[in-house]
This record gives C-alpha cells, structure tokens and sequence, in this order.
C-alpha cells in the first residue's frame, strides 16, 4: 500500500501541493484527475520518489520512496508522458533495460507490442509518437511491478491504440499492484479506472470507488433538472445533470459530469463523501 500523510511540495517559493492524505490500495487502479497544473505529475513523481515532498511525508509498503532502496525500485516503474526514441531497436532496448526489474519479461514485451501492432525490430528513432508510446506502455506492463503509475498514457495514442490500453492494462498487470493513472481523456479510460481520485492544490476533493459515488450521487440523462442539481450539461435531446441519490437508485457514474460537479460543488461534494 502507498500512504500519503499532509505530503506538500513547492517549486521555490511556488507551492504546487499542500495537505494531500492518500491511501491507495493493492489490486485497484486508480483514476488521478485534476486540472492542467494542479500537480498531478508532480503527485506522481513524488510517489515514485523522484521528488522530495516540502512536507509530510510518504510511504511505500512502510518505505520512504525517495531513499531509493533498491529492493523498491526494483518494483516500481513510472510511466512519463515524455518518450525519448533510442536508436536502437525496441527488442534491444527493452532487453537491456529489463534487468532492472526482476519480473520483467521479454517474451511478454514481444506479445503486447504484438497487440499493440508495433515491429519489435524497429528502430525507435524512426517510430511515430504513437508508436513510441505504445513501446514504452508495453515495456511498463512487461515489469510487472507491485506499483505501476502512469502519466497521461493515451496521450498521443490513435482511437483503436486507447482500446488496445484498456485491453493490455486489464490483461497483463498483476491482480495485486497498485496503479495509478493520471490522465485529463477520462473517456478513455472510464471502463479501466475505479476508484477515482480528484485532485486539487490543497486538497483531495474525491477519492471513492464508482460503486460509492453511485451510492452518493444520482447520474441522470433526461429533459427535466433536478431541483437540486449539482451540475448540469447539455445534450443533443437533453442533458445529463449530478444530484444527490437520496432514493438510492442505480445510475452509471459519468466521470466528466463527476468531474465538473465536484468542481463546481467542492466544500458540499467533500462533505457529503466524508459523512458516512
């Protein structure tokens, strides 16, 4: 498990992050949503312990992450969203960097980059950004690591590429890590992330599985608001609007509308998943 407590952190005088209190659970993959520069990445960098937090403090399975112990490293990978092309060829990449992590498994790269359609043999420097993404996810997922965190990974990926994700993310991490996926396309990704955390500088506004925020909150697709809507957008034929699930009924959780009632409702959405 990776426990977060009070972590903060600031670039100089520019405080990025302040009383962020996580617990993020083995065998769920998690959705980190926020807005652009709220510190998603830099949240990320810090569980991987390539930061050092200002403040507070995190934990690794009762490990300080930024100490770089090898036994942990070697059971964590961090996906950037930035890819730098070898010019070698991606089975020969893969191969050399794989001995850092002892689950890695070349005959496992080779399949996803299969599924994934991308020639092995290929010289990086010569693949498109898709394809260099697709190559860096496969290698991610043939670590097989306990802890998997992810920045922004269908950046750059075409309409059947996100499919494939979904379909290799699913298939190939281990039931008991702990991934998280920080991502702004929560589209791409709805059928993939549960529990959703929702970030803001200060604070978690939400960290709650799906079944919890369908206990919470009403998802409704109709003509008529809701006296107590808490967001509402418009669609072709009406529109879809939160509100609280007073009468208990089922609904399926759209993260965007989630997303935007949460922003619009912060101290009141807090609340409401605070009290049980």
């Amino acid at each position: 498990m990776i426990k977060t407590q009070n972590l903060a952190f600031s670039y100089g005088k520019k405080e990025v992050l302040r009383n962020i209190s996580l617990n993020l659970e083995p065998g769920k993959i998690y959705g980190l949503l926020g807005e652009n520069g709220v510190g998603k990445t830099t949240l990320l960098t810090l569980l991987c312990g390539l930061k050092k937090p200002s403040a507070g403090k995190i934990e690794s399975d009762g490990r300080d992450p930024y100490r770089r112990e090898p036994s942990l490293l070697s059971d964590q990978y961090f996906l950037s969203d930035e890819t730098v092309p070898s010019s070698d060829k991606a089975i020969v990449w893969a191969k050399s960097r794989g001995c850092f992590w002892p689950k890695f498994s070349l005959d496992r790269f080779v399949q996803i980059m299969e599924e994934f359609e991308v020639d092995k043999d290929q010289k990086m420097n010569t693949m498109s950004a898709g394809q260099l993404k697709k190559t860096y996810i496969s290698f991610a997922l043939a670590c097989s690591v306990k802890y998997l965190l992810m920045d922004e990974p269908t950046n750059g990926l075409d309409i059947p590429s996100k499919a494939q994700f979904r379909s290799a993310i699913l298939k190939y991490t281990p039931e008991d890590s702990t991934i998280v996926i920080s991502t702004h396309q929560v589209r791409d990704l709805e059928n993939v992330i549960d529990p959703i955390i929702i970030l803001d500088r200060q604070d978690v506004l939400l960290n709650a599985s799906l079944e919890r925020i369908s206990d919470k909150l009403f998802f409704d697709y109709g003509t008529t608001l809701h006296p107590e809507s808490l967001y509402s957008e418009q669609l072709p034929g009406g529109f879809i609007q939160v509100y609280p699930n007073v009468k208990g009924e089922d609904s399926k959780v759209n993260i965007e509308a989630l997303f935007n009632a949460v922003h619009k409702n912060k101290e009141l959405l807090k609340s409401l998943f605070e009290n049980e």
